[in-house]
């Protein structure tokens, strides 16, 4: 789970503090209340390139997490081996790099 956060967090930190704000300062209502800020995370997450390349290289144990998680509202433990099996192919998506490395190279020496 922490891999996931840390993407989240690195990527979507504004999203995941304003929908952190309105769950602590809602705790009767906040599944209603702060539904819209759940779903700007999700835009979030969802158009960032490294996150599309982990849900498309771990589709198919992401989607048996989604259906554990499904079958098992009220035990939302019974899936955790579910999210182990994601999170280890999470983890093993290597990110491509598509932006310019230019600021990384040293300059050559004159």
């Amino acid at each position: 789970m922490q891999a996931a956060l840390e993407i989240t967090a690195r990527y979507c930190g504004r999203e995941l503090e304003q929908y952190g704000q309105c769950v602590a300062a809602k705790p009767e209502s906040w599944q209603r209340d702060c539904h819209h800020l759940k779903m700007s995370i999700a835009q979030c997450t969802s158009a960032h390139p490294v996150i599309r390349q982990i849900r498309q290289a771990c589709a198919e144990p992401f989607e048996a997490f989604e259906e554990c998680l499904r079958k098992n509202e009220a035990a939302v433990g019974n899936c955790a081996e579910h999210v182990r099996r994601f999170l280890q192919c999470a983890e093993q998506v290597q990110p491509t790099h598509t932006s310019s490395t230019a600021e990384a190279q040293p300059l050559p020496a004159s």
